[in-house]
């Protein structure tokens, strides 16, 4: 699993996100504060926490805000990963009163998302307590920002999946469709790391018992993904497998049924809705004028 790492690539993506997303909100100049607010006026702000859940994107404000203007002094109440509930304060803010105007909205958009996410990764994650399960994210994230998404995910206590397409080999229903059946398809995908000279974990889908037997036949993964099973599939298959290789239980996974799924033996549970539909956690940013 890739768990965030703050390393000079992390850097320079997240300055990379930072940048397009400064560069789309205010584009030649904020007109508004520059034509309401003195240059030379100072504010302060805190950051209002008005629903329960975990806070996420904390560290991210504090990029933001250098970025835009190194005067901008934050003094952090809550730090990332922590239990909020409404009311509370997570930071409070000092500057130039433009600085501060014209990043408030960019702040907030990041920190609600991340939060509503982190929030939905600690809830999953609680529900598996007491089994071997993990819980791990998907591809299916808002396209540009998969950083700060999967971010928000190891905040609230999830694991990271597979950044993209590049970093493990998936073998999905199409692929083995495509490829003429799961035996094809993975006989290619052998051929083809060795030819290449990589090495890569190899994931393939299975929809089916018959297929999972396949794949076992011809060997050679490191995990088998069990597609839209139920719980009592999922533990058949799992004794089925029998340790030969990890286990991933898919689709159709919710709050309401996760705990059944975990209790089933599986090692990793998948959920697509920890980045796709997720309830942002709502939160103000106030900026006043320092007195």
């Amino acid at each position: 699993m890739n768990n965030i790492s703050h390393s000079l690539e992390f850097e320079k993506k997240l300055n990379a996100i930072i940048d397009l997303a400064l560069q789309e909100d205010i584009g030649e100049r904020d007109h508004t504060s520059f034509a309401t607010i003195p240059a030379n006026k100072q504010a302060e702000g805190k950051l209002l926490i008005k629903d329960n859940g975990v806070i996420a994107g904390v560290e991210l404000a504090q990029y933001i805000f250098k970025k835009v203007d190194k005067k901008i002094k934050l003094e952090v109440k809550l730090n990332d990963g922590a239990k909020v509930k409404k009311g509370d304060i997570a930071f409070t803010v000092k500057g130039p009163a433009r600085s501060l105007l014209m990043t408030e909205r960019l702040v907030l958009n990041c920190m609600q998302r991340m939060s509503g996410i982190a929030t939905q990764a600690y809830e999953l994650t609680a529900l598996c307590k007491g089994t071997k399960a993990k819980v791990i994210d998907t591809r299916k994230t808002t396209p540009g920002i998969r950083l700060l998404e999967k971010w928000a995910v190891v905040i609230g206590g999830a694991t990271n999946y597979r950044w993209g397409l590049y970093d493990m080999i998936l073998i999905k229903d199409n692929h083995v469709e495509c490829a003429g059946g799961v035996k094809k398809a993975l006989d290619a995908t052998h051929a083809y790391l060795k030819k290449n000279h990589r090495k890569l974990d190899i994931v393939i889908e299975a929809g089916s018992m018959a297929q999972v037997k396949e794949v076992l036949a011809v060997g050679g993964v490191n995990r088998i993904l069990l597609d839209n099973f139920s719980p009592k599939e999922i533990t058949k298959a799992v004794k089925l497998i029998n340790g030969k290789c990890k286990t991933e239980a898919s689709g159709g996974i919710t709050k309401k049924n996760i705990r059944e799924y975990a209790k089933t033996g599986v090692d990793y549970i998948s959920v697509g809705a920890l980045t796709h539909s997720v309830k942002s956690l709502d939160m103000s940013l106030k900026i006043f004028p320092k007195l």
